[in-house]
């Protein structure tokens, strides 16, 4: 079962740190990370640049539809020109029957601000005690925001967005 996670980094540098340790334990065979996508917010600029990892383990990875979709809503900003607009009600609804429901969109909302960078990703295969020690050894300190989503999610979620 797949695990979506939020990672909220006080520094607009801190998600790519985290992408690249993420991407060292995934050679490690640490985890295994699907997809992921990245949130930055420099503190001068009014709204945040958002990209999709690539390079990522593939099988089963979502397309740039989602995390336009997931951006539009949560920042309104589209990813990959993927606009978001009259159909923000519809998009709401569809995000809420694959397990992101409004209390995650709020807590997104809050802590991704101005000044911070996020690592949105989809992980499995954790081997939980070597990743945290990690990520401990690291100094990042990540506030984590996650959402488990169940295999019935998982999968409305693959088939909802992929290709």
């Amino acid at each position: 079962m797949a695990t979506m996670s939020v990672l909220k980094f006080t520094t607009p540098d801190g998600a790519e740190r985290m992408e690249s340790l993420l991407q060292s334990l995934q050679k490690q065979q640490l985890i295994t990370v699907q997809d992921a996508a990245i949130v930055t917010w420099p503190a001068d600029k009014k709204k945040p640049k958002t990209r999709q990892l690539h390079n990522m383990a593939g099988l089963g990875a979502l397309d740039g539809a989602f995390w336009g979709m997931l951006f539009g809503l949560l920042f309104f900003v589209p990813l990959f020109g993927m606009a978001v607009g009259a159909g923000i009600g519809a998009l709401t609804g569809a995000m809420t029957d694959i397990g992101i429901d409004d209390k995650f969109i709020s807590e997104v909302r809050q802590k991704v601000t101005p000044g911070t960078s996020a690592l949105f990703v989809m992980t499995s295969g954790a081997v939980q005690d070597r990743v945290i020690a990690a990520i401990k050894d690291s100094g990042l300190q990540p506030d984590l925001i996650a959402s488990n989503l169940t295999q019935e999610q998982e999968i409305a979620l693959k088939t909802a967005f992929t290709a």
